[in-house]
């Protein structure tokens, strides 16, 4: 099972240099965990960068992955992979949504690197 953070899925839809290392985990859509977390913050980006249409049709791609909301059980996880990480809110949502589907995170966000079942592609 894969996680893609939202760095990886702006740079996907953005095509941008590392979007063929995303690509292929972006589009085995069975094995593909989309946090929820992941859609509020790409759809924010491209609504503001692109406009709410550019924003839709990535939710509708996401959404071909098996969605994953925020649960007691997750939150819990990420607030414990912040305090020991130091990571922002969000970031730790992401990475508690993977571990708890025993799932690979991709990410080209620095904050990540060095992060036990994290693949850091550097920018």
């Amino acid at each position: 099972m894969n996680v893609v953070d939202s760095s990886g899925w702006l740079a996907y839809f953005a095509g941008d240099h590392n979007a063929s290392q995303f690509s292929p985990i972006i589009q085995a859509t069975d094995a593909l965990i989309v946090p929820t977390i992941c859609m509020y913050e790409v759809f924010k980006r491209l609504l503001a960068q692109r406009g709410e249409e550019a924003a839709l049709q990535a939710i509708g791609v996401m959404s071909l992955g098996t969605s994953v909301a925020l649960t007691q059980e997750i939150a819990i996880n990420a607030a414990q992979l912040s305090s020991a990480h130091k990571l922002a809110m969000a970031d730790s949502i992401i990475l508690a949504t993977a571990r708890t589907n025993k799932a690979t995170l991709w990410t080209q966000d620095a904050d990540f690197d060095g992060i036990a079942g994290v693949r850091y592609i550097p920018k």
